[in-house]
């Protein structure tokens, strides 16, 4: 699929840019043939954009209009000023026998072509689209959906249970924010319109520019300088725990999620990265940044990915969904336990709203996609029960149009993993090892949850041995 978040247009530039390294020639000219390579994969990809049409398999309409104004961006202009380009040139700087008129003439020659060429594909689309938001509307939809469900959370649950599920969850993590919530002072209406008001006191907001971005950037790299200090309190088995803090490109922006993030390269040359979408600084209260680096980066993301690097290949590039999601959220549940909100109320409230976002994901996703919500129906439920920007929600709906299931993997992998735990303490009682149980989960890398099962109860034959 092609949409305002995924596709080569997106992902291309962005590894050539962040993960292709060029320290020597070689290197540029690896650079040059990962390029000629890239109209074939935008052709590749506007043919299957071409069958799906055929097929009446088609994105909303809100969600097309998104990605053409990106795609439009990413071949606007003299190639000389697109980031590729310039990339390259500052890169070969100092590198004998880069050649820039050879990468110009190919983004001249070849790459625009191509990037026309999909763009028409998408506006073919976009000519037969609908506004319905869900997967319910294609052929074979409610099939689709139902194993879409099952892959992201590999689970045999339904999407009534996983809607259920979503609002009994919700409902949980609220009951405890309203005991944050009333000695704060705020004791007026639901949690969700409290929690929009904290976001909204000056107090924890950044300035809307580049300033106030340079600040969030600072404060997320402190955060992940000091939980890498905690680790020790959390495993027996570490890692590196290699990241850095970048901004989402410019020309993703629009499109992109508000965060994500990931382990670098196996040899660790390259750092892993938590990117940051900083289209505006007002969907990043000061409160809910710290949980959102221990989510990416360490414990989370980062730090998972680094364990898998020590396993078989195939291990490291085999995922699961529930279980690296599930982990993430984990991982924010760990800053909370290792004590970075002490004397810190209101940052609690952060991380406890962060796990919110994700009970409230199985209901908006499993509405979209099972229940026929419009998109508006489901940023307007997201915003006012949870408290979050209409601009933060926003994307993160259009997101579950364009990717149905996967955001319900989050809270179905965390509650599992909890439950996990829960039963190897009681199994164990006080042989019980905290750190050893996060290295059982952590070190067997990415399962399904039935497998994880299966580890967690070795761990505990080991522990009783």
């Amino acid at each position: 699929m092609v949409a305002q978040n995924v596709g080569a247009y997106l992902d291309t530039p962005r590894f050539l840019d962040s993960d292709h390294k060029i320290e020597s020639r070689a290197d540029a000219e690896a650079f040059v043939e990962r390029l000629e390579a890239y109209p074939g994969q935008l052709d590749g990809e506007a043919e299957r954009l071409r069958a799906a049409t055929a097929l009446n398999v088609i994105p909303p309409d809100f969600l097309l209009d998104k990605t053409l104004t990106q795609i439009g961006k990413s071949h606007a202009g003299a190639v000389t000023d697109w980031d590729l380009y310039k990339s390259y040139a500052s890169r070969t700087a100092k590198v004998p026998g880069a050649d820039l008129q050879a990468v110009a003439r190919l983004l001249e020659d070849k790459v625009r072509p191509a990037l026309l060429r999909q763009e028409a594909a998408l506006k073919d689309q976009r000519a037969k689209a609908t506004a319905d938001a869900g997967v319910w509307k294609l052929p074979g939809g409610d099939g689709y959906y139902a194993w879409a469900l099952r892959a992201s959370t590999t689970t045999n649950m339904t999407p009534d249970e996983v809607h259920a599920m979503g609002r009994d969850e919700l409902a949980r993590l609220q009951a405890e924010m309203d005991t944050i919530l009333k000695p704060l002072g705020y004791t007026k209406g639901t949690v969700g319109e409290r929690m929009t008001a904290l976001g909204k006191d000056p107090r924890f907001l950044f300035p809307d520019d580049d300033k106030g971005r340079e600040q969030i950037v600072a404060l997320l790299t402190d955060r992940l300088n000091d939980m890498r200090t905690r680790m020790p309190r959390a495993f027996h088995t570490l890692v590196p725990g290699r990241a850095e803090v970048r901004r989402i490109p410019l020309v993703e922006e629009a499109g992109a999620p508000g965060a994500y993030g990931g382990p670098g390269s196996i040899d660790g040359s390259v750092p892993g990265k938590l990117w940051i979408n900083l289209r505006t600084t007002e969907i990043w209260p000061r409160y809910a940044l710290p949980t959102l680096a221990y989510h990416e980066a360490i414990p989370g993301h980062v730090w998972q990915g680094e364990y898998t690097f020590r396993l078989p290949l195939i291990r490291s590039l085999l995922g699961f969904n529930a279980f690296s999601e599930g982990w993430a959220l984990y991982g924010e549940q760990l800053g909370d336990e290792l004590g970075v909100y002490e004397g810190d109320p209101v940052g609690r409230l952060g991380y406890l709203q962060s796990i919110a976002f994700r009970a409230c994901r199985l209901v908006v996703d499993s509405g979209l996609h099972a229940k026929r919500w419009t998109r508006e129906q489901a940023v307007q439920w997201f915003a006012t029960t949870n408290g979050s920007s209409v601009e933060e929600v926003s994307g993160e709906v259009d997101r579950y149009c364009s990717w149905p299931g996967q955001a319900c993997g989050y809270k179905v992998g965390h509650s599992e993993i909890n439950r996990l735990r829960t039963k190897a303490r009681q199994a164990l009682g006080g042989r019980y090892d905290f750190r050893g149980f996060n290295d059982a989960v952590i070190t067997g890398g990415g399962v399904p949850m039935t497998v994880l099962e299966r580890n967690i109860d070795a761990f505990i034959q080991r522990s009783r041995a």
